[in-house]
């Protein structure tokens, strides 16, 4: 899958549909913090793919480890966000592909002093 432009994150089946849309889920979803690792669900990667129809928008979304302690939570308000922003239902695709460094944007990993 192609990455989007500047990151290391997949570009969103969204993306091309309905770009405006993605645009401003995009930003509301920065709102959303992981508290253990203090970066947002968007720049860790962990939102894989938004796909928007009339009736509904379905987020697949993945951890950053499986029993993220925070995880519910994020997931949670990763849809109610999107409910708000898209006004239609929405639905999370909980993936268990695992997460690695390598899909966080670009430049992170060197406030971590991991490059």
């Amino acid at each position: 899958m192609q990455g989007k432009p500047g990151t290391n994150r997949p570009i969103w089946s969204a993306s091309s549909t309905h770009p405006e849309l993605a645009a401003a889920l995009e930003t509301t979803l920065k709102d959303i913090v992981d508290p253990e690792i203090n970066f947002n669900i968007i720049q860790l990667g962990l939102v894989r793919d938004v796909t928007i129809s009339e009736e509904q928008v379905v987020i697949r979304m993945i951890l950053t480890t499986p029993f993220c302690p925070y995880g519910p939570a994020m997931l949670e308000a990763t849809r109610q966000k999107a409910e708000m922003v898209l006004e239609r239902p929405a639905k999370i695709d909980f993936g268990m592909d695992a997460w690695d460094f390598s899909m966080m944007e670009e430049g992170l990993m060197d406030d971590w002093g991991l490059y």
